[in-house]
């Protein structure tokens, strides 16, 4: 294992470093700090590494300025305030154990892992002697902190447990089919899975069509390997069988455990005690027209202070969540582990059980509900002057739609929005004028990506797809909410109060640099060495708003983008143009925000609910584990959404449709049909009679002979040829010609190498097709 350096005790060349650099004659070697940063992921801030190297005055500036080196080489990384080797996994991560080396210890990878990243690092874990609760094994899933190692060729880190998981079994989910020869089947979902053979006695309830769980059981040394059914989860005919498969591939948590639903309805509402009266207050809820929990309320009018002319004060109420659900609890624990609410088109998968989500902190209409509330006073121009929390009992005036509120101060008020117009829906619309100053001072970065919404008919199969349109409903949500956020993240710094941030990196110096290259293949610049800021992007998507790049481009700035996550350790938002955020308008359906209002409650003093000392010393667990939980459901969703519309596809094969170019791969190509949000898969191989050759930098597949080929964002017709429902895969054939593709870096030989070549003869009369 790597030996430790710290300040107190270092050791070979950093020691002389030390010693040599306290008597101003030394300073350590880029070799050494990369070194001291690898084998310190826990102690690596400029302040730890000075001090580790005893360097003072000018030797610290000297530091700061080598750092900046060493960053803009990309071979370090800023994570929060520390700073670690690139590509590094972070110092505390959830890990899978798959298997044991030659001397029986566990060998680990990390749950989530970028595809773009390469091969995922392996983890040796080692023994704990903190009480983790079980002891690991192979199947389980970990939570660990990670040191690097130096051992050539084998796990580049070691591992210690801090928490197991509970047990993964080794199931594979599937179909169940029955066979014309009256034998048994398993359909597996994921492709890279073969067809399983059950016996007659391992078969249970399982019926023809059931989506199904399965262990794999002794099998022959011929023919297919053969499974027992363990677990019937419903049938693929049923309504919301799909989302069932994604729920079980993530192992999502789904089902309360009994004492959770138990501890749920022996929770008693909340009383007045020690809580403001806002009941006379006309907050109101603006959602979603299917929404059945409402977690925040909106109330906006004019500040009357002479000295701040033209300003407002907007409030922002959200469900007391921390009055129901206490730290250690069932109902805790099960939240933190369920990390975030997952929603599926056919249904939810609540963080929190109905009791709690749809009925006492839903902040329903006409009924007394505790809220924890922001009252903010913004100056004519955006800028907040100031803000307070406060913990009341509020009684919504009313619950409207997007639409029904957009149509209000649109001149078409109903029987509900009429008597609320001039009182409470126009101050709130005033208040959003004034807050959308600050946000263009601010300049956020502004993405232009129409988001779908999958609409279901009563079977759960698809109906359509549709892209709703973005009011100014629900941007001035949105501000609002983003207000309210950074007015949490201000207040528990100011107290210096540990919280669950969320940040958001500036994107990596390799893709600046990649996406500096491809905005040169269409004549736009983006200037070197200045520090990036969301304005940079701004003026480059404006420049090609309207024009036929306006997808490609905004494709691209999305993917030179940082991830964003959770962490207790503050390096701001890049996206929202902040310095500091953190997520406190939704703890009904995250837990990030549930940590922020007892954060609040405690530095406040707003009641005994506080953050307990225990919980801030675990904060850095605990983003691990919601940031794995917010990543493990987007890839549900996502997966459960291609599933439905290659269900859908399903009874239209050969059909040609347009679509667009939304990946480019040396494979192929993959191409989004915008009428159903879903993407497929055209084979390199299939595209016609040249060597296609994978420009990166154009993000483009050219013809080694005729510099024509396919870029990404390009709009194309294509044939559905193939589809795999279970898999939520298609493949399609390209119909449209290639275009011209001047100046495009491709070779010949990589062509070669890349076996890129096309095996098909040329097609006649393409370009007709359309």
């Amino acid at each position: 294992m790597a030996k430790r350096i710290s300040g107190r005790k270092t050791g070979g060349a950093s020691k002389r470093g030390s010693d040599a650099a306290a008597s101003g004659q030394y300073r350590p070697t880029r070799d050494e700090l990369l070194t001291f940063i690898q084998e310190n992921p826990d102690q690596a801030g400029k302040r730890e590494i000075a001090r580790a190297f005893g360097l003072k005055g000018d030797d610290r500036i000297w530091l700061k300025q080598t750092l900046g080196d060493l960053h803009d080489e990309g071979l370090v990384e800023k994570r929060a305030k520390r700073i670690v080797r690139a590509g590094a996994l972070p110092h505390v991560v959830v890990l899978d154990v798959f298997s044991r080396d030659a001397d029986g210890s566990l060998i680990a990878r990390p749950t989530e892992w970028p595809e773009t990243n390469g091969a995922a690092p392996l983890v040796s874990i080692r023994p704990s002697r903190a009480d983790t609760g079980k002891a690991p094994g192979v199947g389980d899933r970990l939570l660990a902190k990670v040191f690097p190692t130096e051992d050539a060729g084998g796990p580049t880190y070691t591992g210690r447990v801090i928490r197991v998981f509970e047990k993964r079994r080794e199931a594979v989910l599937g179909v169940f089919r029955k066979l014309q020869d009256g034998t048994f089947r398993i359909e597996p979902v994921e492709r890279r899975q073969e067809e399983l053979v059950v016996d007659k006695d391992f078969i249970g309830n399982a019926r023809e069509g059931d989506l199904v769980e399965v262990e794999p059981v002794t099998a022959g040394r011929y023919g297919l390997p053969k499974a027992k059914v363990i677990a019937v989860l419903g049938s693929l005919t049923s309504e919301k069988a799909v989302s069932m498969i994604a729920i079980h591939a993530h192992d999502i948590p789904h089902i309360f455990p009994s004492e959770v639903i138990a501890e749920a309805d022996a929770v008693e509402p909340a009383v007045m005690a020690g809580r403001e009266d806002w009941r006379k207050v006309p907050l109101l809820t603006i959602d979603p027209a299917d929404a059945k929990d409402h977690d925040d309320a909106v109330f906006a009018e004019p500040d009357t202070d002479e000295k701040n002319p033209g300003g407002v004060i907007a409030t922002v109420a959200i469900a007391d969540v921390a009055a129901y659900v206490v730290a250690g609890s069932a109902l805790d624990r099960e939240a933190l582990k369920r990390g975030n609410s997952v929603y599926f088109p056919d249904r939810v998968v609540p963080m929190l059980p109905e009791r709690i989500s749809n009925d006492l902190c839903s902040l329903r209409e006409g009924e007394d509900r505790p809220a924890l509330a922001v009252r903010m006073t913004f100056a004519a121009d955006g800028r907040k002057i100031r803000h307070t929390f406060h913990r009341v009992m509020m009684k919504s005036a009313a619950k409207l739609s997007y639409q029904q509120a957009q149509a209000a101060i649109d001149g078409r008020t109903d029987d509900k929005t009429a008597p609320l117009l001039e009182p409470i829906l126009r101050p709130l619309w005033d208040a959003y004028e004034v807050l959308k100053r600050g946000r263009a001072g601010r300049e956020p970065l502004e993405l232009d990506l129409p988001e779908r919404k999958i609409v279901l008919k009563e079977d759960g199969t698809v109906d359509r797809v549709i892209v709703p349109d973005r009011l100014d409903a629900h941007k001035l949500i949105e501000e609002f909410m983003i207000q309210a956020n950074v007015a949490a993240a201000e207040t528990l710094e100011a107290k210096r109060q540990p919280l669950v941030y969320r940040i958001h990196d500036a994107p990596s110096l390799a893709k600046q640099e990649s996406l500096r290259e491809f905005l040169q293949t269409i004549g736009l610049s983006l200037a070197r060495g200045a520090q990036m800021k969301p304005a940079s992007f701004n003026g480059i998507l404006s420049r090609v708003s309207g024009t036929d790049q306006e997808g490609l481009v905004n494709e691209v700035v999305l993917r030179t983008q940082s991830q964003a996550v959770y962490s207790p350790d503050n390096i701001g938002h890049f996206g929202l143009n902040l310095r500091r955020y953190a997520h406190f308008t939704s703890p009904i359906r995250r837990y990030a925000d549930l940590i922020v209002h007892r954060a609040l409650i405690g530095a406040l003093g707003l009641g005994k609910e506080g953050l307990s000392q225990a919980e801030a010393d675990r904060l850095e667990e605990v983003s691990a584990l919601i940031s794995t939980a917010e990543r493990r459901a987007m890839a549900a969703e996502r997966q459960t959404i291609d599933r439905l519309i290659a269900g859908h596809l399903s009874t239209r094969m050969k059909e040609a449709f347009d679509g667009r170019i939304s990946g480019v791969t040396k494979s192929g190509l993959f191409v989004q049909l915008p009428q159903f949000g879903a993407d497929g898969f055209i084979p390199v191989s299939t595209l016609g009679d040249d060597y296609y050759v994978f420009d990166e930098t154009a993000r483009a597949l050219v013809g080694q002979r005729t510099s024509e080929g396919y870029q990404l964002a390009d709009a194309v017709e294509v044939r559905l040829v193939e589809v795999a429902p279970l898999a939520g895969s298609m493949r399609f054939e390209m119909l449209s010609d290639p275009k011209p593709m001047p100046g495009s870096k491709q070779s010949f030989h990589k062509a070669r190498r890349g076996k890129s070549q096309s095996r098909r003869p040329p097609s006649k009369g393409r370009a007709g097709r359309r």
